[in-house]
């Protein structure tokens, strides 16, 4: 198979004739494995389609994340890419990608590895470095994520951009990636909206989220039992919410925990169960948030409000960031238990003083 430029541009690199996908994933007995939630998109049209996406890529350096039998690799190639980094955790693929690594002299590095650990710190060259407020470095992430993997790693990957670390010491690294479609739409849903939640505010207040197709399950094989939506991440120069990312993670958790009740009844389990309900009174007034709001209908600002109306609590109180609600509800579940087995009725206030 050749693969072509597009209409009217001059193809700057052409890959040799090559088996097609369908006949590399016969060849070395490829089969995708349902453990590993993998589904292999075999139609270049739409492997094409997705690198466009990611904007420009002539003499561009990218990261190809879990590239399987290399559809997608295979257009990013054509796309006239510098060079290609491709992370494999499944050994299986690897000769299918060298092969491709051998197609294109120079042009592929190949790891056999896990992207969740992967050290992407040294993934590129240094002379790449871009500023912060500069334009985003000619460095891009792009990949067709295993359902398993995608939320975690887009979670950890926001993380990395508040902390300025990982794939974005380069500066403000852009992402394409793929997620089933619900979670697509979740990244990028607007107040009010069902679809809206914890992930929604995490990429929201940190990137410009745009949710660009969605690819229908059919076009992949095996068939998964959802459609796939295809996401594009370009980090913000400042973040909506100027608070460290685990103050922000712990706020926007605990309001979601209740998506269907009042907003103040997922912000109480910020707080010990001594003085609850006054501390989340006065979270609330200063935010200046309505606590008869559901989550799903606060919006980026009175988010931010509320981390930083915390932040000032924990400043105040730092043993307040550490105190987890669930820890609470479990040691006191324990005590119950442990009370009931010995046969005591549980202590009253007063004896619990003396």
């Amino acid at each position: 198979l050749c693969l072509m430029a597009a209409p009217g541009k001059v193809a700057a690199f052409r890959l040799p004739p090559l088996p097609t996908i369908g006949e590399i994933i016969k060849l070395f007995r490829l089969k995708a494995l349902k453990q590993l939630s993998q589904n292999f998109l075999l139609d270049l049209r739409l492997t094409d389609k997705i690198v466009k996406q990611a904007g420009e890529l002539k003499n561009a350096h990218v990261c190809e994340v879990g590239p399987g039998p290399g559809g997608i690799t295979r257009s990013i190639l054509s796309a006239g890419v510098e060079q290609l980094l491709l992370i494999e955790k499944d050994a299986r693929f690897i000769p299918g990608l060298q092969m491709l690594s051998e197609a294109a002299p120079g042009k592929v590095r190949i790891v056999h590895g896990d992207i969740l650990t992967y050290k992407m710190e040294k993934a590129f060259p240094k002379h790449l470095k871009k500023n912060w407020e500069d334009e985003p470095p000619n460095i891009h992430i792009i990949g067709n994520l295993p359902f398993s993997v995608s939320t975690p790693l887009i979670i950890k990957w926001l993380e990395n951009v508040s902390k300025r670390d990982g794939p974005f010491i380069y500066g403000r690294t852009q992402m394409t990636l793929t997620f089933q479609k619900e979670v697509g739409e979740r990244l990028t849903a607007n107040p009010g909206s069902n679809q809206r939640s914890r992930l929604s505010i995490m990429a929201q207040h940190l990137c410009t989220v745009e949710n660009c197709f969605v690819i229908p399950g059919q076009a992949f094989v095996p068939k998964p039992e959802v459609d796939v939506a295809v996401v594009h991440f370009t980090p913000l120069v400042q973040p909506k919410i100027q608070q460290p990312f685990e103050l922000v993670e712990k706020v926007v958790q605990s309001v979601f925990q209740f998506r269907r009740k009042y907003c103040f009844r997922g912000i109480e389990t910020l707080f010990p169960e001594n003085g609850r309900l006054k501390r989340t009174e006065q979270l609330m007034m200063t935010a200046n948030v309505d606590p008869t709001l559901r989550p799903f209908q606060l919006s980026m600002s009175q988010f931010r409000n509320l981390c930083n109306a915390y932040r000032k609590m924990c400043d105040e109180d730092p043993s307040l960031f550490v105190f987890n609600y669930r820890e609470e509800l479990r040691q006191k579940k324990m005590t119950r238990s442990l009370l009931e087995s010995t046969g005591q009725p549980e202590q009253t206030e007063e004896e619990k003083q003396l």
